[in-house]
């Protein structure tokens, strides 16, 4: 499935991709034009990272109130502290790891996973060996928020599907290696015609679907998404929380679209990125409502 020298451009001419592309670079880019981003980028950045981390938290299974996230230092009293505390961390660093990631994904994924677990845990930044399991990146069920539409158009309808059973480690390793050369290539200014939109989508459901860690494989993939948004220009600097959206679109409708990804086949495949598209433009939602509140002096 290869169109010159990138193999992700045909998923780019998928039913209703080119429209989620489309919708998500309107969206960015009014978010990009607001007057708040004039002078004050950098707090809607902070911001931004703040929020995506609890969403992104709350997925994993610590659903605490912003403001609680806000307040607390102290994030090592409970398995929720830690993983609140994990998404922070990850979250701070994301985008300091851009100039490592062009040239060595692998090497930043392994750092994600330090950063979430500690240099304590003797597994920390090395993938799973064989035999090895891998945790459930869906602990905890999200509601979608009122007033936000969760059905995923595209997806197989019927009760929500069981995620299947993460790959064995050397199946992990080959398909990691795979991931990181398209996008070491791409880096070196190959099949840069794919969006970022489709290149993001793609790296957030093969991390996944792999779940190559023994934990925190969901923070460590949605991180990865903010990273290729950063370095495939879509969203430079970092104020486009897609983990807000995921979190406000809810549980059932993430895995109802992982399961499309997973099954791999062309309505699938468009279900996932269409999915993936309605997260991002929820987090310049959010962002948005920052700036606006920035604006009135409510920030």
């Amino acid at each position: 499935m290869s169109t010159g020298t990138d193999p992700l451009a045909p998923l780019a001419q998928l039913p209703g991709v080119p429209d989620a592309v489309a919708e998500v670079r309107k969206a960015v880019d009014r978010l990009y034009g607001h007057r708040v981003m004039r002078r004050r980028a950098a707090e809607v950045t902070s911001e931004s990272a703040l929020r995506g981390a609890r969403a992104s938290a709350a997925l994993a299974g610590a659903d605490w109130p912003l403001e609680e996230v806000r307040r607390r230092s102290d994030f090592g009293a409970d398995p929720e502290a830690r993983a609140v505390g994990a998404a922070l961390r990850i979250s701070a660093e994301a985008g300091q790891l851009l100039s490592v990631w062009r040239h060595s994904p692998l090497q930043v994924l392994a750092r994600l996973h330090l950063l979430a677990v500690g240099d304590s845990d003797a597994p920390a930044g090395r993938p799973r060996q064989a035999g090895e399991g891998a945790d459930d990146p869906f602990p905890l069920e999200l509601k979608p928020v009122e007033g936000v539409e969760s059905a995923v158009p595209g997806a197989v309808d019927g009760p929500v599907p069981v995620l299947s059973p993460a790959p064995g480690s050397e199946e992990v390793a080959a398909r990691l290696d795979q991931l990181s050369r398209l996008l070491v290539a791409r880096a070196e200014g190959q099949g840069v015609g794919t969006p970022a939109l489709v290149v993001a989508s793609v790296v957030h459901g093969e991390l996944l679907a792999l779940r190559p860690f023994g934990s925190h494989n969901g923070l460590i993939a949605r991180a990865a998404q903010r990273i290729v948004l950063i370095a495939e220009g879509l969203d430079p600097k970092s104020i486009c929380p897609a983990e807000v959206g995921l979190a406000e679109l809810g549980t059932d409708a993430y895995r109802r679209a992982l399961a499309g990804y997973l099954a791999g086949t062309p309505e699938g495949l468009a279900a996932w990125i269409g999915h993936c598209g309605r997260a991002l433009r929820l987090g310049v939602r959010e962002s948005t409502a920052v700036c606006e509140a920035m604006q009135r002096g409510m920030v």
